[in-house]
């Protein structure tokens, strides 16, 4: 049918003529905080976490996943994730990218959904907000042996094991899906969403200073080039890693004392004027 003008379209268009799609933001919290250490003598041992979320409906219910809800009506697309946050999580102001949109026909067995996830940073240990009772931040350990990854996250009380196999997409720009090969506790397709979170961090952290939003005011740099090595999860060389880092950051007048350790300079990150 033609129209002759945009007013005769949008008085004949019904939009009960095309199947509907609903549209969701999902949240992938992480932060880079430490472990107490008995020896004095070494430094707190620094692990990643993911923030998850216990479900309490159908479906997946009891299941975990990240924060997560439909993008409102009247909402922008990019205001949605702070929205969630604060929703589901009682956190806000927290850095957010957008990471990747997925859209597998059978993501969400209620109806067909979009979900357009987002990467959030921040120190869990400057946090003063207090979660919400369902919430809950889980350690992430990552074991890569060729194209198989094996995640295991564990709050203390609850562990779960994520198996899956990357695979190649394009060779010309060296591009990667993941397949799900075991995974019982975490909801929808939220293991490739942690796995692609984790590779984004990993490349940004070369090129950009993304890292700081995951560092407290005042660090000195043993911290700060333990919590590269967590993101890499790799070991960085002490004098390169500062040759690197030193365009970045700026000394403080600030020491560090007590608890056993030699007192240590305290940096800043240097933003640009």
């Amino acid at each position: 049918m033609e129209y002759k003008s945009e007013k005769d379209f949008l008085e004949a268009y019904n939009p009960e003529e095309f199947k509907r799609v609903s549209v969701t933001a999902d949240v992938l919290l992480l932060s880079v905080s430490s472990y107490e250490n008995d020896n004095y003598r070494k430094t707190d041992e620094k692990h990643m976490s993911v923030l998850l979320i216990k479900r309490s409906t159908y479906p997946f219910k009891d299941k975990w996943c990240f924060p997560g809800g439909f993008v409102q009506y009247d909402e922008n697309l990019d205001d949605a994730p702070a929205r969630i946050l604060k929703d589901e999580t009682n956190l806000s102001d927290i850095y957010l990218e957008q990471l990747y949109t997925y859209g597998d026909v059978k993501r969400d067995p209620r109806m067909r959904i979009l979900s357009t996830s987002y990467m959030a940073l921040v120190d869990k240990d400057r946090l003063t907000g207090k979660l919400s009772d369902d919430a809950s931040w889980f350690d992430i350990k990552i074991f890569e042996e060729g194209k198989n990854i094996d995640i295991f996250l564990t709050n203390g009380e609850k562990d779960i094991s994520i198996k899956l196999e990357k695979v190649l997409r394009d060779a010309t720009t060296d591009r990667y899906d993941f397949k799900i090969l075991e995974n019982k506790d975490l909801a929808f397709d939220h293991a490739k969403v942690l796995l692609s979170g984790i590779e984004r961090l990993r490349n940004k952290v070369n090129y950009t200073d993304i890292v700081f939003n995951m560092m407290p005011e005042y660090f000195t740099l043993g911290e700060l080039q333990s919590v590269y090595e967590v993101i890499l999860n790799k070991k960085l060389l002490d004098p390169a890693f500062r040759r690197i880092i030193e365009p970045k950051v700026e000394k403080t007048d600030k020491m560090r004392t007590g608890e056993g350790h030699r007192p240590s300079v305290l940096f800043k990150y240097k933003k640009e004027k």
